[in-house]
């Protein structure tokens, strides 16, 4: 085993896809590094996700200027991880849209996770000095709102916890197209550091209920017809479930984080190790595994003495 986090060392430049997933929407993908998403209206453009930093994000507007000129009028971001949101202020747009519990984690604990996140992968976060400060937003919601780029109609919901408790989705009726953020992804590993296990099947359940024709997933490749959506969900199950259930046997019985560490190493590994970050999310997915099993509801803030405190007992 490495004696430093797998995407320390980390450098390679992944290769950027912008695919379109229905009529003026596509998913801005990179080899299982952080996605967005762009949602063309009549006047306007919405960005979903905004990369972890200007740098990054105009890698994005790049894109978007590929196919139209159109203003960038609002970015909405599904939760407050640190690489998700952080590059917001690139896109100069007028809303920045969260929900109600993602804005209180940013308050809450939005600086312990940036200096988390950068020191655990810091490729993630070129051009780190552009980077202005923690990303609030200007409007919040919720349950579910709605938003109009003219006569196209934009649903933001929270659909329930899962890869954070501050989850949201968001939902283009007129192409039945949804972007899931980290709560689906695509042969990438699901980081469950700030996860909720037990609601995260639900929580799909709630998205398959949707029936979309394509999603724009959090990492991966952007999924495209009914079949490659179902099989991403139920792959994002069996991802959540076989990391949480063989901690929870261990927790049961009182064993070691490192007991359960290797018990769902034995059983994720053959399933899972090529995926992309896999490596990466895993200590962090254990050691929540373990506390939620253990009966802890709220994921403990992640910083940068916790991650080395865990890395260490991981390590024997």
């Amino acid at each position: 085993m490495a004696k430093a986090f797998a995407s320390q060392g980390d450098m390679s430049e992944k290769k950027i896809s912008f695919t379109e997933v229905g009529e003026g929407l596509y998913a801005f993908t990179a080899e299982g590094d952080p996605n967005s998403g762009v949602i063309i209206g009549d006047d306007s453009v919405m960005i979903v996700e905004a990369q972890a930093t200007p740098r990054l994000a105009n890698k994005v507007i790049e894109c978007v200027r590929s196919v139209t000129d159109k203003p960038i009028t609002h970015v909405a971001l599904t939760h407050y991880h640190a690489v998700r949101v952080l590059g917001a202020s690139a896109f100069g747009a007028q809303q920045i849209i969260m929900g109600d519990a993602a804005r209180a984690m940013v308050v809450e604990r939005g600086q312990e996770d940036w200096d988390s996140e950068f020191q655990r992968f810091p490729r993630l976060f070129e051009g780190h000095e552009s980077i202005p400060g923690l990303t609030y937003p200007t409007t919040t919601f919720s349950d579910d709102m709605t938003v109009y780029l003219g006569n196209r109609r934009v649903d933001l919901m929270h659909l329930g916890r899962a890869h954070t408790a501050g989850d949201i989705v968001i939902h283009v009726p007129d192409q039945n197209v949804m972007f899931t953020g980290d709560i689906v992804e695509y042969h990438s590993a699901c980081y469950c550091g700030d996860g909720h296990f037990g609601d995260w099947g639900d929580t799909l359940d709630n998205i398959k209920a949707f029936d979309v024709d394509a999603i724009a997933p959090g990492r991966g490749d952007a999924l495209v017809g009914k079949e490659m959506v179902n099989a991403a969900i139920e792959n994002t199950r069996d991802f959540v479930e076989s990391t949480y259930r063989p901690a929870a046997k261990v927790a049961a019985r009182n064993g070691t984080l490192k007991e359960a560490w290797d018990a769902v190493r034995a059983e994720c590994d053959p399933k899972f190790a090529d995926y992309a970050i896999y490596e990466h999310c895993l200590p962090f997915n254990v050691a929540r595994a373990y506390d939620e099993a253990r009966g802890i509801d709220t994921p403990r803030i992640w910083t940068a003495q916790r991650d080395l405190e865990m890395w260490e007992a991981l390590q024997g």
